[in-house]
């Protein structure tokens, strides 16, 4: 309650009283000072975009932009952009229905999700041809089977709920897979479930009759006879209809009949299934129709983003996949439906059909349009029904079967074979990587096979929705392959006569490396290379980055590239691929020759270093013996002042100018009295060539290092084939003249004038003459006065 101070008559009081006012003043003033920066350092601490009243919705939008398509200083990446058509954004405005829809009260949404998720999978089971099933939507693909697992150890177990993992001590339940499963499917299960990985059995494919990729049924029956005999129990078997490598379907049929006998649950996957929707089906996927349950991926296939993988399964106990999480009672969980539900709508059964037919036809269109080409092997199971075409580039051999891993030649040694494989898995990895980049709406994948090596898969079914695949895209990568065919074949045949070549060249050590596709590898081993070593070699890597600076300068055809030796850190030349012949035995002299050059240049650069320094010692050494020598000659007395000065008035010294002089060439210090006497500075001795290589030869106009001569050339006519020879004849012949000229005007009988050998040695002058070797060259001497 405030109080008015006039109305107080005491003084002091009103004066006490407006004190306490004005101090409270400040002590309220100060708190709010206070409380204000520690809101301000609060604020402080909240991350930008989260501070003041919040952003506007363009300003978020613009963030979400940015970080999709990165900032304008990145480089641009060439990854593959989804084809999001009006029934992508059907799918997605499935996610934004969801959420609001999820809003209702509980009985209208009760009755909606209901409704969705009956329609759903109703229409699935129709179009895939499963009847009387049930569905369970997920977003990882795994996730269903995990659930079917949980679902077979509840309904083979039936104290599990009880007793837990006790009674699966007891009796270890046995999951059978394909050894062409997957990667990863197996681990995860464990991991789900729970399971030690002893609960896993591999089943090998075929080895001897069928397709390698197939699941061995006989042997499968085995594993199940032991597994009982042991005491173990077979729970379930997944199989493929489709496999994730190459898309192989296994014998569904003969499985099943199998699974059956013994009372295990059989599971079915694969991008195969897609077919079911077709009006043709083959009997090998048909028979998926009478498995326990079969995993869908509709997304892929139908070209709808974020859309739910769809497990269908046949099961009469409700109780049972409730507690397997097949079956929730949550309306969110049941929304998962809601995009899948409204996109199946807007295609309708024709658009669906339409999709799964267009990818079939693109496999199809490859297939017969790779049979033409040659040096092309397709790896498909059935021509006629499988939608996927794995394809890899192969050569044969004189006298031996195509080079294969799995195809050894008779006369071919083991480990020709296994190296002609790997240049075949080099050669098919550059390849892949470069149709994926000439055609990327064709969505090639590289992948490496166990039996045959690298191939190229194409797998419109789970790409072609997604990337917009037409037909002229496929004619595209038909016409890519072929252009690159002659690279690859040529390579190929280049590689063993580059080794045997490397082989016998003096310095040089073939590097066999599988990863690289070109002509081949070669290393330098100069003087001083530990061959035994592992470690980084300074010395080598310098010699061998200037011989990549020599090749690249040479402008031929040949790409060249420097990188350190495979299983080692040595440097070494990489050669690329070739789409011509080359001249091997040239390429690989023209490596020696100028890795040795090189070599000899920073050696000879090593010693003239040390040669200077030593000279410089000499020279200080006998310039102070001169000047010690010039003091004897002048006397004690003319070297003080003022009488040293008195004394060459009257008697002048005439000084001897003596200097040294340094000849790089011959290494030696020399003096200069000949210089100043003669005003003639001597030349030395003329240093010798670096040696070349021993094949010259002589090229036509614009032909590039390393190719072939034309002489032997199919491609020219027999009239420019002819006219080349001449050409080559009549520059042989005037350069033959040329030297011939060259010496008959060096020769002293056609000259009277010249002096003799000897005269020139009398006279003192120098006369320019052929050199041979250091040793045998006359020593020329300079005459002067004092001889």
């Amino acid at each position: 309650m405030d109080v008015s101070l006039d109305k107080i008559a005491d003084p002091a009081l009103a004066e006490m009283g407006k004190n306490l006012k004005e101090a409270m003043k400040m002590l309220e003033d100060s708190q709010r000072r206070t409380e204000e920066e520690n809101g301000k350092k609060l604020s402080g601490d909240i991350p930008g975009p989260l501070q003041g009243s919040g952003q506007d919705m363009v300003s978020i939008l613009q963030l979400v932009q940015n970080l999709m398509h990165g900032d304008e200083d990145e480089e641009p990446q060439s990854a593959r952009i989804q084809n999001i058509g009006e029934q992508g954004h059907i799918a997605l405005l499935g996610h934004s229905l969801g959420a609001y829809i999820s809003t209702l009260d509980k009985e209208r949404l009760r009755k909606l999700t209901t409704r969705i998720l009956s329609d759903t999978t109703l229409w699935l089971c129709r179009i895939f041809r499963y009847e009387n099933g049930c569905a369970y939507f997920h977003e990882d693909e795994r996730e269903g089977l995990a659930k079917i697992c949980r679902l077979a150890i509840h309904s083979r177990y039936e104290d599990f709920v009880v007793d837990g993992f006790n009674v699966l001590y007891n009796k270890k339940p046995v999951i059978y897979l394909s050894a062409a499963a997957r990667p990863g499917l197996g681990q995860y299960l464990c991991n789900q479930l729970g399971l030690p990985f002893p609960c896993l059995s591999r089943v090998p494919c075929n080895t001897m009759f069928g397709s390698q990729h197939q699941m061995d049924v006989a042997l499968l029956e085995k594993l199940i006879k032991d597994d009982i005999e042991r005491g173990k129990l077979p729970l379930l078997l997944v199989a493929n209809a489709g496999t994730a490598a190459v898309g192989h379907t296994d014998k569904i049929g003969r499985l099943k009949e199998l699974c059956e006998q013994y009372g295990i649950w059989l599971h079915v996957e694969g991008v195969n299934l897609a077919t079911l929707a077709l009006g043709y089906v083959s009997s090998s996927v048909l028979a998926a129709t009478k498995c326990d349950s079969m995993t869908l991926t509709p997304g892929p296939w139908l070209g709808l983003p974020a859309v739910p993988a769809v497990t269908l399964y046949k099961h009469d106990d409700p109780a049972l996949t409730l507690v397997a999480g097949l079956t929730s009672n949550k309306p969110a969980d049941k929304l998962r439906a809601l995009p899948l539900w409204l996109s199946l709508q807007y295609l309708g059964l024709d658009g669906i059909v339409e999709r799964i037919k267009h990818a079939c036809q693109l496999s199809q269109r490859l297939q017969e349009s790779l049979k033409k080409v040659n040096h092309i092997k397709i790896l498909v199971e059935d021509e006629l029904s499988s939608p996927v075409v794995v394809f890899r580039f192969f050569q044969e051999l004189p006298g031996s079967d195509p080079v294969l891993k799995t195809v050894p030649a008779p006369n071919m040694a083991p480990s020709t074979v296994g190296r002609e494989g790997h240049s075949c898995d080099a050669l098919n990895r550059w390849l892949g990587e470069q149709l994926k980049q000439l055609v990327p709406v064709s969505g090639l994948t590289v992948m490496d096979l166990e039996a045959e090596g690298v191939c190229v898969r194409f797998s419109p079914l789970t790409t072609a929705a997604v990337l917009g695949t037409r037909g002229e895209d496929v004619d595209q990568l038909v016409a890519c392959i072929e252009s690159r065919l002659p690279v690859l074949t040529c390579t190929l045949q280049l590689r063993e006569e580059f080794k045997q070549e490397v082989t016998r060249t003096a310095g040089l050590l073939h590097v066999d490396d599988p990863n690289w596709p070109g002509i081949g590898v070669v290393r330098y081993e100069h003087a001083t290379d530990d061959k035994n070593s592992l470690k980084l070699d300074p010395e080598g890597g310098k010699i061998h980055a200037g011989l990549l600076k020599k090749l690249n300068e040479l402008e031929s055809d040949l790409t060249f590239k420097m990188g350190p030796e495979y299983k080692s850190m040595k440097s070494c030349i990489y050669i690329g691929m070739a789409s011509d012949d080359i001249d091997i035995p040239e390429l690989v002299e023209t490596i020696a020759v100028t890795a040795r050059e090189i070599e000899e240049n920073s050696r000879l650069l090593e010693n003239m270093t040390e040669v200077v320094r030593k000279g410089i010692q000499e020279a200080q050494v006998q310039l102070q013996k001169a000047n010690e020598e010039r003091l004897l000659e002048e006397g004690v007395l003319r070297q003080i002042p003022v009488v040293g000065s008195v004394l060459n008035w009257f008697s002048p010294v005439q000084p001897s100018q003596k200097g040294r002089t340094f000849n790089l060439t011959a290494g030696s210090l020399e003096s200069t009295e000949h210089t100043y006497v003669y005003k003639v500075q001597d030349t030395g001795v003329t240093p010798p060539q670096t040696p070349s290589g021993t094949r010259t030869k002589l090229r036509f106009p614009g032909q590039k290092p390393f190719k072939k001569s034309l002489r032997g050339s199919d491609a020219l006519s027999e009239t420019s084939s002819v006219s080349h020879i001449e050409d080559l004849e009549k520059m042989e012949h005037l350069s033959s003249g040329q030297e011939q000229e060259a010496l008959e005007a060096n020769s002293p009988e056609q000259h009277p004038g010249a002096p003799a050998p000897q005269e020139a040695e009398q006279t003192g002058t120098f006369q320019n003459r052929a050199q041979g070797p250091e040793d045998d060259r006359p020593q020329m001497r300079n005459q002067g006065p004092e001889s």
